[in-house]
């Protein structure tokens, strides 16, 4: 089924503007709880995905972040000057390049783990357990199609 066609599509109301909106005030809010320890929404995806173990390189971590190469380069050279991060060339594939957190990089895991949900929380507090899982699930398939 289509839902917007040339005639009733208006960018002021659709859904893709909706979803930009949702996301900036998600980024500006969570940016504005990182600001103290000066790291960014963006930042907290890497540091994140390295303090958990679910990517390793520069090129998983753009993969499941969608990231572009340029972009990822600029910001681990961000993160490698703040010392949150060490750049360790692969004794398997001298080519390739293994990402890990510093001691500074391990305590701001911590930091963000305690604060990026209280964010994500606060915009969640009307929703009922249902309506959660239920947006889950919606925003899940809207991704995946």
């Amino acid at each position: 089924m289509k839902y917007y066609t040339a005639e009733n599509y208006d960018p002021t109301t659709s859904i893709g503007l909706s979803l930009s909106r949702a996301r900036n005030v998600l980024l500006a809010e969570i940016d504005a709880s990182l600001r103290d320890i000066e790291i960014t929404s963006q930042q907290l995806g890497i540091i994140m995905a390295l303090g958990r173990e679910l990517a390793g390189t520069p090129f998983e971590l753009s993969k499941m972040l969608d990231i572009d190469s340029g972009l990822m380069t600029r910001m681990l050279d961000k993160l490698e000057k703040q010392d949150v991060l060490l750049r360790v060339r692969s004794v398997d594939d001298r080519r390739s390049i293994n990402l890990q957190l510093t001691r500074h990089g391990k305590h701001l895991v911590e930091q963000i783990a305690q604060r990026a949900p209280d964010v994500i929380n606060a915009r969640l507090k009307d929703f009922t357990a249902a309506e959660f899982r239920e947006f889950q699930r919606l925003l899940a398939k809207f991704i995946s199609a």
